[in-house]
């Protein structure tokens, strides 16, 4: 792990340590409506449920959460499978490298990464498919293209799944997508992924919520384009984001916000 990247978790939770004690109004019904919560990387701890697996994201399938984001990789055999780091080290305790096993060996050696295949066979049209393709050199760019087509070609895009990358580059991997289906995230640089965005009629913009504005938010809506930010863990940051605007919720406890928003929701009903 890099310093970059403590120091980003130890903002964040400063951040969100903050904004959890700043009372906000409660969500119009409108809002909590359309709102729609994507379970980052599954309800995990890391501890008894990993990340990106399955037993992740059967925790908030079929318990009312919108969707579900993942990362994928590629294995040495050239297989996408779902994995955030290009190591096993940090979640299951193994040097192993993705790019530098094929499959076969990968699961044997580690059961619970699975296949973008099986999470498709598993999920699709079960539950919203945010994934995230990470940067990587491509080994077979055109194959690997193929590959992609071929397991997204049972899935409507836009409707059944959205793909997510950090850099707009990665997006030529998957051309054959309509722009509505891909969702640049933002880190920094959210000027330059916005610009982007807007110019390519691309799906919308993800990121951080702090790095994200009020105006870039209304500036995508006026242009039809939603907004997603993370990763949202408290009451109060819930509404924040919603009355900002925010339409997909990032979060590493979604079953804990759709609690709230059904609470709030069955409130409204009782009016």
């Amino acid at each position: 792990m890099t310093i970059r990247y403590h120091l980003d978790n130890l903002l964040q939770l400063l951040a969100d340590t903050v904004l959890a004690v700043i009372p906000r109004p409660e969500p119009a019904v409108s809002t909590l409506v359309n709102c729609k919560i994507v379970s980052h990387r599954g309800e995990h701890d890391n501890k008894s449920v990993k990340e990106n697996t399955l037993a992740a994201f059967d925790r908030v399938l079929n318990q009312g959460i919108w969707g579900i984001e993942l990362d994928i990789r590629w294995t040495k055999d050239l297989h996408p499978v779902v994995i955030h780091d290009p190591d096993c080290r940090r979640v299951f305790s193994s040097a192993l490298k993705v790019n530098a096993v094929n499959l076969d060996e990968l699961q044997s050696s580690i059961p619970d990464i699975p296949s973008l295949d099986q999470i498709i066979q598993r999920y699709g049209k079960k539950i919203h498919l945010m994934i995230e393709i990470k940067e990587e050199k491509l080994i077979d760019p055109e194959y690997q293209q193929v590959r992609l087509k071929a397991l997204f070609s049972s899935l409507v895009p836009g409707a059944d799944f959205h793909i997510l990358a950090l850099s707009t580059d990665i997006f030529e991997l998957v051309d054959f997508l309509p722009g509505r289906a891909l969702l640049p995230v933002a880190e920094y640089n959210f000027r330059e992924i916005s610009k982007k965005a807007l110019g390519n009629n691309y799906a919308g913009i993800s990121g951080q919520y702090l790095l994200i504005s009020g105006n870039t938010i209304r500036k995508h809506g006026r242009n039809n384009q939603k907004t997603g930010t993370g990763f949202v863990r408290s009451r109060n940051c819930f509404y924040r984001e919603l009355n900002r605007g925010v339409e997909w919720i990032f979060t590493n406890h979604a079953l804990k916000l759709h609690s709230i928003q059904q609470e709030l929701l069955n409130q409204f009903n009782r009016r």
